[in-house]
């Protein structure tokens, strides 16, 4: 396993890398967006690891850039911006799971592993998901209701696909965050309900037919 670690202070990015190769992780450098590039295009790397603050483009946008030339590959966002709105930020950006400085190496290296592991599963076959009038296509990564093609960001995307593969089932906000950010939900913020909350408004305003429920006290469930 390759990992690209972008950091702009030299002795936190030393101190990543060392870890790493402790855990038998091979990795690169960047102190900057230029350098990030320019390894990307040159090495085929299985995971990212991302400071937000760094010189040139800075941390969102090349995430971004990255994930539009591969959108399957797993960032993990490791900053010391740690509210609710820097988190929601980073997600939209395309980050896979998010870390705050300060921080402990076995909680980093835990979601390394958890991001590794699911690498592989991010990869599907071309096929849809169908929920009455509601239409996910996982080649094309489009959505529509009805007649209606509905723009979603990525974490937006994936928290759908989450529900529509578990329809009728309660999901607490803990199995959610679980599954679609790869991380133990933090009840501190309230990131997942955020989140269904930006959902609802795309794909159940203005329609009859609500997909989307709360089960107070429990969580959420899709009812097809």
């Amino acid at each position: 396993m390759r990992i690209l670690i972008v950091e702009d202070e030299p002795k936190v990015a030393s101190f990543i890398k060392n870890g790493l190769g402790d855990n038998l992780y091979e990795s690169d450098i960047a102190y900057d967006s230029v350098s990030a590039e320019k390894l990307f295009r040159q090495y085929k790397y299985d995971l990212i690891i991302l400071d937000l603050i760094i010189p040139g483009t800075g941390g969102l946008e090349l995430c971004k850039k990255l994930k539009s030339q591969r959108p399957n590959i797993p960032v993990l966002m490791l900053t010391a911006l740690g509210t609710t709105e820097d988190k929601i930020e980073g997600f939209d950006a395309g980050a896979n799971d998010y870390l705050v400085k300060p921080f402990e190496f076995r909680e980093l290296i835990a979601r390394v592993k958890v991001l590794l592991r699911t690498y592989d599963k991010t990869y599907e076959s071309g096929s849809k998901l169908i929920a009455g009038d509601l239409e996910l296509d996982l080649d094309r990564k489009t959505v529509k209701r009805g007649n209606l093609l509905i723009s979603l960001t990525s974490k937006e995307f994936s928290l759908l696909e989450y529900f529509m593969r578990n329809p009728g089932r309660v999901l607490t906000r803990n199995e959610i965050a679980e599954k679609v950010w790869d991380v133990n939900y933090d009840f501190s913020t309230n990131v997942v309900d955020v989140y269904v909350n930006f959902l609802r408004k795309k794909i159940d305003k203005g329609f009859d037919k609500k997909y989307i429920r709360t089960r107070v006290g429990f969580g959420y469930v899709f009812e097809d």
